[in-house]
C-alpha cells in the first residue's frame, strides 16, 4: 500500500517596503498551492505583521531580513513560534553586521583576519594610537562593503583619527590588513557550492570590487576554498549561503564576509527555490541536482545574458561501458537537508551589543568624552607616550559636539533633492520621487544604512547607486 503524501505547508514570501526582493513566486516553479505575501511596513508595524501572518495561516516564511529590522524580527519570531523562518533568525545572525560575522567565526574557529571591536570611543582611540599599520576599517552595521565605499585602508594614526571623527562608524570595527592576491565568492545551496568566482584587484590596488575596477573569472577555484565555504555554511545551518574568502599572497584563506543576503543571478535563486521546495515537501518534489563546478562553463556566458537566464537544469551523466573506465567520478560535495535547530543560538539579550551601547544617532567620536577616570600614575604613563594629536582633536570637536547634540538639525527635503540631482544620471523627477516617497529620515536611513532600498525606484540600477554612494560619502557631514 502506498503511503499518502504529507500535506504541503502554507508558505509566504517575507518582503519589506523599499528593500530589494531576493525571491519571487516564480522561483518556486511548480508549487501547486497559493503562495502568500506578507509585507513589513517599518515603523510600528510589528503587531499588524504578526496578525497578518496568523490570519493567513502561514507556516513557513521565506526571505532575508535587512540589518535594521533584524532585532524587530527576533521579537516577531518569538511571537510566532509555530512559524518556520527560512533562513532562521540564527542563520541570518551574520546578515546584521560585520561584528556578528566576527562573533560567528570566532565561535566556530573559522579563519578571519585579526579583528578588534570597540564600543567605547576612548578604548578605540587608545588602540589606534598604539597599534601597527596598515589597518582595515569597515562600517560594521548594514551593507558596509557595498561597492567598497565603506571599507578603508588606513596607513597611520592620523588617517584613523580623521576617519573616525568624520564618519559615523560605530562600533569601531578594525582588522589587520591582509595582503591579498584576490578574494573568492562562493555561493552554496544545501551546503553544496553552486557558484564560485575570483575577484581580483586592479594592478597596484587592494579593493577587489568590480565597481572599483576589479575583474572576475570562474576558473580553477581552489578545492580548499570550497571546503572552507562548506564548513562555514554548515556552521551557520544555512539553507543557502555566500562567503567571501580572501586568498593571501601566502595562499592562506580567511573569511571576509558571509551571509544569506547576497547578489545572485536569477537562475541561482531558482535553484534555491527548487531546493527549498524539496526541503519542505520531499514527498512531492524530487531532490534537485546541481552539476559540480557548473560555474566554470556557465560563467563563460556574457553577464548580460546571465542576468536574464532562468530555470537552468542538469541531468545526471551516465555511461554504459563494460569496464567502467569512463564512468563519472564520485562527486566531491553532496546536497544536504538542512534541519531546523531548536532554541536560539544567538539570543539578542546576549548578542545585541549595539543595542546595549546606544549612541542616540550621533557620532560618538564627536560627543563629549567622560572625565578621565585613570589614576595619577596611569596619567603619568600616558603622558610619556608619543603624542598622536588625538587630545587636540578631542578639544576641537567637543565644542562642535555641544552644538550638534543640543540642536540636531536634519537637512531640508529640497537639500536632499539637490544632492540627488547633483549625481550624474539622477534627474529632477527621480530625485523628488525618492525624497517624497521615503521622507527626510527615510532617505537618510537608506543612504546611511540600507542603500539597496534605492534600487526599488524606477531606472535606479547598480551603477547609479554606486554614484550616489560615492557622492554621499564625500558630502555626508554637510548633508
Amino acid at each position: 500500500m502506498i503511503s499518502p503524501k504529507q500535506p504541503l505547508p502554507k508558505i509566504g514570501m517575507l518582503y519589506l517596503d523599499h528593500v530589494l526582493r531576493f525571491f519571487d513566486k516564480s522561483n518556486f516553479k511548480g508549487w501547486p498551492d497559493k503562495i502568500e505575501q506578507v509585507v513589513y511596513h517599518w515603523g510600528n508595524d510589528k503587531q499588524r505583521f504578526i496578525n497578518e501572518v496568523k490570519r493567513k495561516k502561514i507556516e513557513v516564511l521565506i526571505g532575508n531580513i535587512p540589518a535594521t529590522a533584524y532585532e524587530t524580527f527576533r521579537e516577531i519570531a518569538r511571537e510566532l513560534p509555530e512559524v518556520k523562518f527560512i533562513p532562521s533568525l540564527d542563520t541570518q545572525f551574520s546578515n546584521k553586521s560585520k561584528e556578528n560575522v566576527t562573533h560567528f567565526c570566532e565561535k566556530y574557529q573559522l579563519p578571519i583576519p585579526k579583528t578588534r571591536i570597540f564600543y567605547q570611543p576612548d578604548e578605540a582611540l587608545a588602540f589606534l594610537r598604539s597599534t601597527d599599520y596598515p589597518k582595515i576599517v569597515k562600517r560594521s552595521y548594514g551593507p558596509s562593503n557595498y561597492g567598497g565605499y565603506f571599507v578603508h585602508k588606513i596607513d597611520s594614526v592620523e588617517e584613523a583619527e580623521r576617519l573616525f571623527t568624520e564618519r559615523r562608524y560605530y562600533p569601531a570595527y578594525i582588522q589587520d590588513f591582509v595582503p591579498m592576491k584576490a578574494d573568492i565568492r562562493v555561493m552554496l545551496v544545501g551546503h553544496q557550492p553552486v557558484c564560485a568566482f575570483w575577484r581580483r584587484p586592479p594592478e597596484g590596488e587592494w579593493l577587489t570590487n568590480t565597481s572599483q575596477g576589479g575583474s572576475m573569472d570562474y576558473q580553477d577555484v581552489p578545492q580548499g576554498v570550497l571546503d572552507l565555504a562548506v564548513r562555514v555554511s554548515k556552521a551557520a545551518n544555512a539553507e543557502y549561503w555566500a562567503c567571501d574568502i580572501a586568498v593571501s599572497t601566502e595562499d592562506e584563506y580567511s573569511i571576509l564576509e558571509c551571509a544569506t543576503a547576497f547578489a545572485a543571478f536569477p537562475y541561482i535563486r531558482d535553484w534555491i527555490g527548487q531546493y527549498l521546495m524539496w526541503l519542505m515537501a520531499p514527498d512531492h518534489f524530487t531532490k534537485p541536482y546541481f552539476a559540480e563546478r557548473n560555474w566554470e562553463e556557465i560563467g563563460k556566458i556574457d553577464s548580460s545574458l546571465l542576468r536574464t537566464m532562468r530555470h537552468i537544469a542538469f541531468g545526471h551523466a551516465s555511461y554504459l561501458t563494460d569496464t567502467g573506465e569512463y564512468a563519472p567520478a564520485d562527486e566531491h560535495y553532496a546536497l544536504h537537508r538542512v534541519a531546523r535547530a531548536s532554541g536560539e543560538e544567538w539570543p539578542s539579550e546576549a548578542w545585541n551589543f549595539q543595542g546595549m551601547h546606544p549612541t542616540g544617532g550621533a557620532n560618538p567620536y564627536l560627543q563629549r568624552q567622560e572625565a578621565d577616570k585613570g589614576t595619577t600614575e596611569q596619567k603619568q604613563v600616558q603622558s610619556q607616550q608619543p603624542d598622536s594629536g588625538i587630545e587636540d582633536c578631542r578639544e576641537l570637536v567637543e565644542e562642535a559636539s555641544q552644538i550638534l547634540t543640543e540642536t540636531p538639525v536634519l537637512p531640508q527635503p529640497e537639500e536632499l533633492v539637490a544632492f540627488f540631482r547633483g549625481v550624474r544620471g539622477i534627474g529632477g523627477s527621480l530625485a523628488e520621487e525618492i525624497v517624497e516617497t521615503l521622507g527626510v529620515e527615510g532617505t537618510l536611513h537608506a543612504l546611511n544604512e540600507e542603500p539597496q532600498q534605492l534600487t526599488g525606484f524606477r531606472n535606479l540600477k547598480q551603477k547609479k547607486l554606486e554614484a550616489i554612494l560615492s557622492n554621499w560619502s564625500e558630502c555626508e557631514l554637510i548633508c
